[in-house]
């Protein structure tokens, strides 16, 4: 467990965290007045090691060395030129600092980060931090690396769970779940949907699943699999009969079958390390899929069951009606897409580049 202070004054800025892998979807902008919910659970905290927020410069003022020394292999419409490091943290985890009004940035309904730090240490007046909860965004505090050290408490830290442990005790998430929005002249409300943290998911591992491909046809599982990934791969990937195919692996599943040359693994939550098969299946390509995701591929529930409350019996479920599902077919989340494909060195390949040039025009358009 660590405690975050401030670098010039050593006044304690968090509440004890214990350090876990930044989830996938940090960085994704979703729809269009959502009110997102915070990217953190409490008491936890991650490090971005990428630059974020400004100044910013175009893809025409970075020198194609500059970029790929950071770890980018193709045009993005801007760079980052931030602070890397920033420790992202729950805003309700943060204490002994003030906001600064006056830095809301270009935001709509809240803050949206883009003036800077907009928290400074309430001790001492160092801006130490930047909170994050404007429509469509996650919100976050992210504490400035060089502005906050973080200080052990407790001793040791506790060793990470072990794959089975984390199989046991970790629960799936949901594809569908209600986005809120910001209340309007009739008020806030929400609706069903696809899970923003499915959206991010998919465009993490179909940047993936596109690499793995070598530009081959590929078939994934069917089911739910298919629905969130056999379209996107039929419309970007050559037609014809499929030469290569991917399968759900991880802890506790049965050894893939022969034949399946990419395997959709499990990233785990706290180290940020994916599963890792042995024997033959160790020379698959792997496509990295947040737990909660994969838990519910491989072990999907055809219902959303709702405890019933008072003195029933634990195990006594309402029989509730089923939730409603999506009106629209799945997509992928196009900003997390792009951010992990430009990543990846394989996007220097000439047929991928033509991808990332179609993402907004042209028949990859309505898959994200």
């Amino acid at each position: 467990m660590f405690v975050f202070v401030c670098a010039r004054c050593d006044a304690e800025l968090t509440v004890p965290l214990s350090q876990v892998a930044l989830p996938v979807h940090a960085r994704q902008n979703y729809g269009n007045g959502a009110q997102l919910p915070v990217l953190m659970e409490a008491g936890t905290f991650a490090v971005d090691p990428e630059p974020w927020g400004g100044p910013w410069r175009g893809w025409d003022e970075v020198d194609p060395g500059e970029a790929e020394a950071r770890g980018i292999y193709a045009p993005v419409p801007t760079l980052s030129d931030g602070t890397p490091g920033a420790i992202v943290i729950a805003p309700g985890d943060i204490r002994g600092t003030r906001l600064i009004p006056e830095k809301r940035g270009g935001s709509c309904c809240g803050l949206d980060g883009a003036d800077g730090p907009n928290m400074v240490c309430a001790a001492c007046d160092q801006p130490v931090a930047t909170r994050v909860d404007d429509c469509s965004l996650w919100q976050a505090a992210r504490l400035s690396s060089d502005a906050v050290r973080r200080v052990l408490v407790g001793g040791v830290d506790g060793e990470p769970l072990s794959w089975a442990e984390l199989v046991e005790s970790e629960e799936g998430t949901s594809p569908f779940e209600p986005v809120a929005t910001w209340g309007g002249p009739s008020g806030s409300g929400h609706y069903w949907s696809w899970s923003p943290r499915w959206e991010a998911a998919a465009g993490h591992a179909l940047a993936h699943l596109l690499v793995a491909s070598q530009g081959q046809p590929v078939e994934v599982p069917g089911g739910l699999t298919a629905d969130v990934f056999q379209r996107a791969l039929d419309t970007l990937l050559p037609a014809g009969p499929p030469r290569r195919h991917a399968g759900l692996a991880g802890p506790g599943q049965p050894a893939p079958g022969t034949g399946v040359d990419i395997l959709l693994v499990p990233i785990h939550p706290q180290t940020g390390q994916i599963w890792t098969p042995t024997g033959p299946a160790a020379s698959a390509y792997l496509v990295p899929l947040p737990l909660g995701v994969w838990l519910w591929l491989v072990s999907p529930q055809t219902y959303l069951p709702v405890p019933a409350s008072g003195g029933m019996p634990k195990d006594v479920l309402r029989d509730h009606p089923l939730p409603p599902r999506p009106n629209r077919l799945f997509r992928a989340d196009r900003g997390t897409f792009q951010h992990t494909l430009v990543r990846l060195p394989a996007v220097r390949s000439p047929w991928m580049r033509a991808i990332l040039q179609n993402l907004t025009y042209g028949r990859s358009a309505d898959l994200f």
